[in-house]
């Protein structure tokens, strides 16, 4: 009988404060991103362990290898606490080889993470600016995301075995300046040409590196801030006249390729919700009411990979 094995701790939230800033980051001219103060981070973290160390555990009830979830837990904050965590691919390898090196029977492991974004509003203090004060709330639906799979190399180093970076949960709308034209209709088809339509898109874009150590900001200035690609997709969505979403995001794609070389694949999972149109003024066609649309929704993805 064969077994594959892993276990873990997920959900561990962790809040951060001072860590070591983003810099170096290469601008792009979609975004105004040039970096983070990280003043405060924050991050939904979860690990994932693998290793045929465990087996006796699954088979016969012997934990003496096995680390608890809730020691998981604990070890996960106290590197959090001196990690520089500059971004969150960095703080994950920090934290996963921190458990690599201290539990020699964990094989491998994956390190899984999302941003948890409170960006920093500035307001003035008794004295003005000079004794200002940073507030953080929270002001956007979409977050950073990053996967490293890691593993411990025959001389006890520890390697990339896979990665990816991701921007989710981007929500995207316009008025104008898209299309659904000329697809293929038969007696099932009811749904009508539109060229030109309202648009609004909910959308995951994932990218991988060619060299995994950009990803972990072995060079700053090869790092590929999460930001900086939410920017740019949303530029591409209001700048590019797109006949369908397949269109839209193959053309972000063929973007984020341009703008970073270092990149080997960007992927997207977006889904349609186009509002359902309701009415429509008489006077000035411009004028509409729509609703929220009724399930099942739009599914599209696009992988694109350098040659």
């Amino acid at each position: 009988m064969r077994h594959e094995i892993r276990y873990g701790k997920a959900n561990v939230t962790v809040y951060r404060t001072h860590a070591e800033q983003l810099t170096g980051v290469t601008p792009i001219r979609e975004s105004p991103f040039r970096g983070r103060d990280n003043t405060l981070v924050a991050a939904e973290i979860e690990v994932v362990v693998r290793g045929e160390a465990f087996l006796d555990a699954y088979t016969k009830g012997d934990n003496r290898l096995v680390v608890a979830t809730d020691t998981m837990k604990n070890f996960i904050h106290a590197v959090s606490l001196r990690a520089r965590a500059r971004s969150l691919e960095e703080w994950l390898i920090e934290v996963g080889t921190g458990f690599l090196d201290t539990y020699p029977h964990m094989e491998r492991l994956s390190m899984i993470g999302r941003d948890l974004p409170f960006p920093a509003t500035v307001v003035p203090g008794d004295d003005g600016f000079e004794g200002s004060e940073r507030l953080f709330g929270r002001d956007r639906c979409d977050y950073g995301s990053a996967r490293l799979d890691l593993a411990r190399t025959e001389d006890g180093t520890v390697r990339i075995t896979d990665h990816e970076s991701g921007r989710r949960g981007l929500q995207l709308i316009k008025i104008t300046g898209s299309a659904f034209a000329d697809f293929a209709r038969d007696e099932h088809t009811t749904l009508p040409e539109r060229p030109d339509r309202p648009l609004y898109i909910w959308c995951d874009i994932g990218w991988r590196y060619a060299d995994a150590s950009h990803a972990v900001l072995a060079d700053p200035s090869r790092y590929v801030a999460t930001e900086q690609v939410a920017d740019l997709a949303t530029a591409v969505f209001h700048e590019f006249v797109s006949l369908s979403i397949q269109h839209l995001v193959n053309e972000i794609g063929l973007r984020m390729l341009d703008r970073w070389p270092q990149l080997a694949e960007v992927s997207f999972d977006a889904e349609n919700r186009l509002w359902d149109l309701v009415a429509e003024s008489s006077a000035d066609p411009r004028v509409k009411t729509y609703a929220d649309p009724r399930p099942p929704f739009g599914h599209i993805g696009l992988v694109l990979r350098r040659d």
